[in-house]
């Protein structure tokens, strides 16, 4: 029996390890102490994050002023791009991860409140925005291209990180310029 409860306490052990890096990704503590990603936390937050660029970008395509236009058909066309090699790189089976179907409820509530703003007051939500976004994409490219346990996908992370970069020098100089 006891080898029994041994063992019963090392899976429990095991599952918490898994499950405190799904909470330490959700709640920034991974990002603040510069920890990889799980893998599958990594494409969660991804795919959400290329989800909820689109859907913004869509937003500003309509209530946006030229320069947010500009930026936000960029958006649409480098998101699109990224989802659909993340979807080939899971579809592949060279990667074990699901892909989230739709926006978890804090991206959605964000989407939401865009939608609601007045055109008048859009640059004053969208612009902050994007920063926000584009930091924490930055931070989640880079933590997984250095130490992601997948190597595919850490090579994608990788290469697909330049581009992140550039969109947050592009969603900073937008907000500066908004002041």
């Amino acid at each position: 029996m006891k080898p029994l409860a041994v063992i019963a306490v090392a899976a429990c052990l095991v599952s918490s390890a898994a499950f405190a890096q799904s909470v330490g990704e959700k709640t920034g503590v991974n990002s603040t102490l510069g920890i990889a990603p799980a893998t599958a936390d990594f494409v969660k937050e991804a795919a959400t994050s290329d989800m909820t660029e689109i859907a913004a970008a869509k937003i500003a395509l309509e209530k946006g002023n030229a320069d947010e236009k500009k930026f936000a058909q960029q958006m649409v066309t480098d998101h699109t791009k990224t989802s659909s090699e993340l979807k080939e790189l899971v579809s592949s089976g060279a990667i074990k991860a699901t892909l989230p179907t739709a926006l978890d409820s804090s991206s959605q509530k964000k989407i939401d409140k865009l939608k609601n703003t007045k055109p008048e007051n859009f640059a004053s939500e969208y612009d902050p925005m994007q920063v926000s976004a584009h930091k924490s994409a930055v931070s989640l490219f880079e933590r997984y291209a250095k130490g992601g346990d997948n190597p595919k996908l850490k090579d994608w992370a990788g290469k697909t990180l330049p581009h992140l970069q550039h969109h947050l020098e592009m969603a900073q100089a937008l907000n500066k310029n908004r002041k």
